[in-house]
């Protein structure tokens, strides 16, 4: 008799849009060009890495003294605590209120399951979550595996070609008493005085906890104070908040992807109660997250000589993606693209919206091979002095092209 597998109900899952680089890898075309990595690229088309990483690998490899032993449930301390000090300054009061702490996470993803299951059992009443960034985040599946009622909203107004604040501030408006805001990019949407006043107070009168996503902190200006300097207004405003703060990124560790959940309370003894549950909460989750992604950061930010090469090498990250997303919009002028094309460096980051609509991005993935997302959001860091030509010239006969129209 044949024996029925259990498995035999499960269907294929829904095609992710990772799919769009087996196609890109399928293609026999030699022109063609994928600007939808996830990583920031070198002109050679190699992932970046920071130039200070590789000595610090060859380092620990070579240190007789590591202990290898497990982490502590709470991860690696000295990772933790470096990771505080780049994200608030040293001498923020949170740091020195003794009022902030971390949690040494697994990967880009890690700090919101873990902080998710932390609400699930503690704020029992906060059952709606507002995800509100520039794109669709992954970490909207995670509250709905955990039973949350998950709404979207995004910040990038396609039809205006800009970020948008009063997205942010009509939701937190109209948004239900006691719920969560996981909010990402809002740096970008350089708010007023008068805005962030408005946003503290709908925030404030209605006790909604915010979780901020810090993916790559210093990747959207430059200056890594400014790229996180909105903490400050809920610092100071005594909220109580969580932070996703990743840091593979801006190291170029992609395949060592380590975190921290950072936990600001309004006083030590309920930041220690709060970690201790989470503390409990990890052993089910990882129990010892992975260490050597979070050596090689901390080896870094505590020596600051290193630190300085590391922060320079960043600063000339980002002063390349400005520099080529000035060369396209100028590239485009040139060619004499219908439309105005500031949008493009009036955005932060390597991550960016060119602005075209969906038939447009279909005739550029079908007519010139050049693969990007649906939304028109390209990596910058893709475009050198190989392909920038080939990308600006496709892109104009994308936009003068019937088959591109609405």
């Amino acid at each position: 008799m044949p024996t029925l597998s259990v498995f035999l109900d499960v269907p294929l899952a829904q095609k992710l849009e990772g799919s769009l680089l087996k196609t890109y890898k399928q293609d026999d075309c030699p022109n063609k060009i994928f600007l939808a990595y996830r990583v920031c690229m070198t002109s050679e088309g190699q992932p970046w890495v920071s130039s200070v990483v590789p000595k610090i690998r060859l380092q620990i490899s070579q240190d007789p003294s590591l202990n290898y032993e497990y982490m502590p449930m709470m991860g690696m301390k000295s990772f933790t605590e470096a990771s505080l000090k780049l994200l608030f300054g040293k001498y923020n009061q949170v740091i020195v209120e003794n009022r902030v702490g971390g949690v040494h996470t697994v990967g880009d993803n890690g700090a919101f399951q873990l902080g998710a299951q932390f609400l699930k059992i503690w704020r029992k009443d906060s059952r709606i979550v507002y995800i509100i960034s520039s794109k669709k985040e992954s970490h909207g599946l995670v509250f709905q595996d955990m039973g949350f009622t998950v709404c979207e909203y995004s910040l990038w107004d396609s039809k205006q070609l800009c970020m948008d604040p009063s997205v942010l501030l009509d939701v937190a408006e109209q948004a239900p008493h006691g719920c969560i805001f996981v909010i990402g990019n809002i740096g970008d949407c350089k708010l007023t005085q008068s805005q962030w006043a408005r946003l503290i107070a709908s925030m404030k009168s209605k006790q909604i906890f915010p979780f901020f996503d810090i993916p790559y902190q210093g990747l959207s200006t430059g200056n890594l104070e400014e790229d996180t300097g909105f903490l400050q207004y809920f610092v100071s405003q005594d909220f109580e908040f969580f932070c996703s703060q990743s840091l593979s990124k801006i190291f170029g560790i992609y395949d060592e992807g380590v975190g921290v959940l950072v936990v600001v309370a309004l006083n030590n003894q309920l930041l220690l109660c709060v970690l201790s549950q989470l503390m409990n909460l990890t052993q089910a989750l990882w129990l010892n997250p992975p260490t050597r992604g979070a050596r090689i950061i901390t080896s870094i930010l505590c020596n600051p000589a290193l630190q300085g090469e590391w922060k320079q090498s960043l600063k000339e990250l980002v002063e390349n993606i400005m520099l080529i997303k000035e060369k396209v919009k100028e590239k485009l002028r040139l060619l004499g693209t219908p439309g105005s094309w500031d949008h493009i460096t009036d955005q932060n980051g390597p991550q960016s919206y060119l602005g075209l609509n969906s038939q447009k991005v279909e005739y550029l993935v079908k007519k010139k091979h050049i693969y990007i997302p649906k939304n028109g959001r390209i990596n910058f860091t893709c475009i050198n002095a190989w392909n920038i030509d080939y990308i600006t010239q496709s892109i104009n006969e994308a936009v003068l092209s019937p088959e591109g129209s609405e």
